[in-house]
C-alpha cells in the first residue's frame, strides 16, 4: 500500500485495502482488508469502513460513520455525522447471515444528512440530498430532497444543494451557479451550466 495519503496515528488501516492520494483519515478510524477508498477523500474521526465497501473520490464521510460491506458509494458522496447504513433485511443475533449482505448504492454528488438511516438494498439517485435524521426504506431519485420517517420526497435539489423551485413551464435555476434545470414527468434535469 503505498502510503500518499495522510492517517492519524490512532487509525488503524488493515493490509490489503486500497487508499488513494491525498485522502485524510482521521483519529480512531478503521478501514478494514478489502475496502476502495479513491482519492482526495475525507474520513472523521470514529468511521469504519468493512470489507468490500467502494468510495469514490472526494466523498466526505463525517464522524461516527460505519460503512458497511454492501455499500457503493460514487465520487462526490457526503455522509453526514452519525448516519447509518445496514447490510442486512432481516437481522438476528444468533443467525449467521455474512452471505447475505445486501448492496446498497449512493450515486454522485448525493448527500445524507446527520443520524439519517439508509436501510440496505436501495439506491441514492445523483445528486439527491437525505434530510437529517431521515429513514430511507426505498430508492430516492437524482436531485430528489427527502425528509421524515420513512422518507418521504418533499422537492427536489439542484448540484449545489439548493431547493429547486420550478416555474410553471418546468424550469428551475441553482440561486447559488446559475445551473438550469428542467422538470419533466416527474424528472430532474440539468439542461445547462448557466
Amino acid at each position: 500500500m503505498d502510503k500518499e495519503f495522510f492517517a492519524h496515528e490512532t487509525a488503524v488501516i488493515d493490509e490489503g485495502c486500497k487508499i488513494g492520494a491525498g485522502t485524510k483519515i482521521w483519529h480512531f478510524s478503521h478501514v478494514m482488508t478489502g475496502a476502495e477508498i479513491g482519492q482526495n477523500c475525507s474520513l472523521g474521526q470514529n468511521v469504519v469502513v468493512s470489507p468490500g465497501v467502494r468510495l469514490g473520490k472526494n466523498v466526505k464521510v463525517q464522524n461516527n460513520v460505519s460503512i458497511y460491506t454492501g455499500v457503493i458509494c460514487d465520487d462526490d458522496v457526503f455522509l453526514g455525522p452519525s448516519m447509518v447504513f445496514t447490510n442486512i433485511v432481516n437481522p438476528r443475533s444468533r443467525i449467521v447471515r455474512r452471505d447475505s449482505y445486501v448492496t446498497t448504492v449512493v450515486e454522485r454528488g448525493a448527500s445524507i444528512g446527520a443520524n439519517a438511516t439508509i436501510v440496505c438494498g436501495n439506491t441514492i439517485g445523483r445528486y439527491a440530498f437525505i434530510g437529517a435524521g431521515a429513514v430511507v426504506t426505498r430508492d430516492v431519485r437524482p436531485y430528489a430532497l427527502v425528509v421524515g420517517n420513512p422518507a418521504r420526497q418533499t422537492g427536489w435539489m439542484s448540484e449545489y444543494g439548493h431547493k429547486l423551485d420550478f416555474d410553471p413551464k418546468g424550469f428551475a435555476v441553482c440561486p447559488e451557479s446559475g445551473e438550469r434545470y428542467r422538470l419533466e414527468n416527474d424528472t430532474v434535469s440539468k439542461i445547462s451550466e448557466k
